[in-house]
């Protein structure tokens, strides 16, 4: 007797190739986004043993509907949207895809030291408006030579750290999870006086998961620790910074410039009112979303489910069990 279909529903658009890998399997009853309905979902939801997602939010009311899931799998690193309690009273493993994003976030965040540094957007502006030179402008930076500060060591982390070295800039890393000499030994500083290094660093870039020990770290008294003249960049978590506290910073002349890719609600309902300083440049959480990005994230997504099945899936994907 054959082994019975597995139904796997992913809840929102990925790359197709990763559907088609899913769709390979003569194991796996596949219901893609486009077979989705409002009216059909709740039926679809009731026989699912997993579920791929992106944006929707695992919260009770959906778990209530499916009864049958053992697995759900984040396209992404985050799981900010995911009830992860409501899971594990139930069992359900939560996967992730570990290293499909790292290095487009990785070079996201690049982008926005080096926009910062070199005044891109501000120049970007004028030479459009007619004005060829800007006046009063203040000189742009190089990278090579500044102090970076990194929080949080994680594999996007990682990444960024030798990415600002390939730039010879000076590399400084705090995270206590991570020993110093491990840090040492892929040739950074660890940095585990934290005020000492925000006191220090002319960039300091936010890489920590938001949980209850880091959502609104980025406060009055982080950033007044922080330089003056330094660079503030966030491609990791909107609720990891007080916007008001960001805000005051920004109207006082506090920081030379703020690059982030996130903010506390997305999408956001109302602009929050330090966008409207011109030293912030921000990008709509786009930093994983790069062709080859999300071309790894579905793969991996998929793949994640049928070693599930298989019974093989990689502890490094797994969040909760």
């Amino acid at each position: 007797m054959a082994d019975p279909m597995r139904k796997v529903l992913v809840l929102n658009p990925i790359h197709p190739d990763g559907l088609a890998r899913l769709a390979a399997d003569p194991g796996v009853e596949l219901v893609g986004p486009g077979d989705i309905t409002p009216e059909n979902l709740p039926g679809h939801l009731a026989g699912a043993e997993a579920i791929i997602v992106r944006g929707t939010a695992i919260d009770r009311p959906l778990l209530a509907q499916a009864q049958r899931l053992r697995l759900v799998v984040r396209h992404g690193v985050g799981y900010d949207s995911v009830d992860v309690p409501a899971l594990q009273e139930r069992g359900i493993i939560l996967a992730i895809t570990p290293e499909a994003n790292a290095l487009s976030v990785a070079e996201h965040t690049l982008m926005l030291m080096l926009s910062l540094s070199r005044q891109i957007a501000r120049f970007n502006a004028s030479v459009r408006s007619g004005a060829w030179v800007v006046p009063g402008q203040s000189p742009t930076r190089d990278l090579f030579g500044q102090t970076v500060l990194l929080l949080g060591f994680g594999r996007i982390g990682t990444r960024v750290a030798k990415l600002c070295a390939a730039f010879g800039m000076r590399v400084l890393v705090h995270d206590p999870a991570i020993p110093a000499n491990t840090i040492r030994g892929l040739g950074f500083l660890p940095a585990p006086d934290r005020a000492a290094a925000l006191a220090e660093a002319e960039i300091v870039s936010l890489h920590c998961p938001s949980n209850a020990l880091t959502r609104n770290m980025v406060d009055d008294a982080f950033l007044a620790q922080m330089r003056p003249d330094a660079l503030l960049i966030n491609a990791a978590r909107g609720t990891l910074v007080d916007e008001a506290a960001l805000e005051r910073a920004l109207a006082r002349g506090h920081l030379r410039g703020v690059g982030i890719d996130v903010i506390a609600e997305e999408p956001m309902r109302e602009v929050p009112a330090f966008l409207a300083h011109e030293r912030v440049l921000v990008t709509p959480h786009v930093a994983a979303s790069t062709a080859e990005g999300l071309h790894r994230m579905a793969l991996a997504s998929a793949d994640n489910v049928l070693q599930f099945f298989a019974g093989a899936l990689s502890p490094e994907a797994i969040v909760t069990a």
